[in-house]
């Protein structure tokens, strides 16, 4: 697979942060949304937690301009739910949301809109 130079800020790429699960969920969004999408996560990056006690949070970046067909494997199960942060373009976080919208089922916490950029804080679960 090509590797994906992605450039922070450019308008076809969002940034997403998953928190508040396992990395065992985390690992399966991420590797749900690397076969949609290109990323700077590779199949080896695999999610670790880093403290025993604190919080994780895992980062990736998906250039939604680079979409792959959806693998044909059914819809990811999740253990729990899982929060996502995104963060991009208006364009690019619109397509981003409906590919979400087609693998999890969504539940929107928050949404912050600013001049060229579009913030999602969303709930992920199973379909």
């Amino acid at each position: 697979m090509d590797s994906v130079h992605l450039v922070p800020g450019h308008p076809e790429s969002v940034s997403v942060e998953i928190s508040g699960c396992s990395k065992e969920d985390a690992r399966i969004v991420f590797d749900t949304l690397c076969a949609c999408f290109g990323s700077d996560r590779c199949a080896d990056d695999v999610p670790r937690d880093h403290h025993d006690t604190r919080p994780t949070v895992w980062l990736g970046t998906f250039d939604v301009a680079d979409a792959h067909e959806e693998g044909a494997g059914g819809p990811p199960r999740l253990a729990a739910s899982v929060d996502a942060d995104v963060q991009g373009g208006y364009w690019a976080v619109e397509r981003f949301r409906t590919t979400l919208d087609s693998l999890f089922t969504v539940h929107d916490l928050a949404t912050t809109s600013g001049d060229q950029e579009r913030e999602l804080h969303v709930r992920l679960g199973n379909r």
